[in-house]
């Protein structure tokens, strides 16, 4: 006790006092001097008491944070009362819920995570294990060179598809962790169209697909041409995949007082209504998906326009096509 410091003060006072008292009883009033002493005392014994209060309520407190850091954030020490520690005691609860949904979210952070690896793991085991077992093949001295050059082609089109694959992780990291740079500027939506549109023109002449372009040439918005372009292509990209041949795709944009919007349409299997409500997860594949899909696309364009005060929306009829909605609204440079 004689180690705390207001305590110690508490007795010099005391003492002090008592001399006082002494030495007052010997040139004034004994009385006066007792009564003096008496207050003094009372006054000593009151603040002693509410010290005691004070570091018992302190100590409840350091119980409270030590559990609080073994893991425990279910206690609740919030007080309805007036005064320094109920305000405190509010202050650490604050805290402590904030501490609570930063945990949370790390443990969700860490379980996507997990998630994540092993669909890579996944996604990529499949290539690899392909491309072993032609190597295997491409080994053999005596295998026809008719073999040799469609074993070489299969190799090359697995060797692009991991490197699109690892791109494209990459550039979803970049986002989720939010080091992806988007520009604010302003897009035109022809020349976005026309970029996004360029890069597909020869698989869509394989399928002999119809693509059709119209709207306000003066459309535009505010975003970054570059990730947009991506998130476009993306999105054509599967509606090429399940338009069959000689299917039409087209895309219509326009701009108004509150948004631009951009809708792609085709008129190929459609998604099935199970589906629809996943297709933005990443690695999801509905039933209708090819075999060599992977199930990013659309998870990438959906981030890509979400980053940018973007909405991404799909209707589709199974059997009548599918109808993606990009809206842009407006933004101030």
């Amino acid at each position: 006790m004689l180690r705390n410091r207001e305590i110690k003060w508490y007795i010099i006072v005391v003492c002090m006092i008592s001399m006082a008292a002494v030495i007052g009883a010997a040139y004034f009033s004994v009385f006066l001097s007792l009564l003096l002493l008496v207050l003094f005392v009372l006054f000593i014994c009151a603040n002693l008491w509410l010290t005691r209060y004070r570091y018992q309520e302190i100590e409840k407190l350091s119980a409270y944070l030590r559990k609080i850091a073994s893991g425990d954030y279910t206690l609740d020490v919030r007080e309805n009362y007036e005064g320094e520690l109920s305000i405190l005691k509010n202050e650490i609860y604050k805290v402590t819920l904030k501490l609570s949904e930063q945990r949370h979210l790390l443990e969700k952070d860490k379980a996507q995570l997990t998630e994540a690896i092993s669909d890579i793991s996944h996604q990529l085991k499949t290539p690899i294990t392909s491309m072993t077992v032609m190597v295997d093949l491409l080994a053999n001295p005596n295998l026809p060179e008719v073999k040799r050059e469609q074993f070489i082609q299969k190799l090359l089109r697995q060797l692009e598809r991991m490197d699109w694959l690892v791109s494209s992780l990459l550039k979803l990291a970049k986002i989720d962790a939010g080091t992806a740079n988007f520009k604010k500027e302003r897009v035109s939506v022809s020349h976005l169209v026309k970029l996004a549109t360029e890069p597909l023109i020869i698989p869509m002449d394989i399928k002999n697909q119809t693509l059709e372009i119209k709207g306000n040439q003066n459309s535009s918005f505010i975003g970054d041409l570059n990730w947009t372009v991506e998130a476009i292509v993306n999105i054509l990209k599967n509606c090429i995949e399940h338009t069959p041949k000689g299917g039409t795709i087209t895309i219509q944009f326009e701009e108004n007082s509150l948004y631009t919007f951009i809708i792609i349409q085709d008129n190929g299997q459609g998604i099935a209504r199970d589906d629809l409500p996943h297709i933005f997860k990443r690695f999801y594949k509905g039933k209708n998906a090819e075999s060599e899909s992977v199930g990013i696309g659309l998870a990438m364009a959906h981030s890509i326009i979400k980053n940018q005060m973007g909405t991404l929306e799909v209707n589709s009829v199974e059997g009548e096509g599918t109808r993606f909605i990009i809206k842009f609204f407006k933004q101030v440079i």
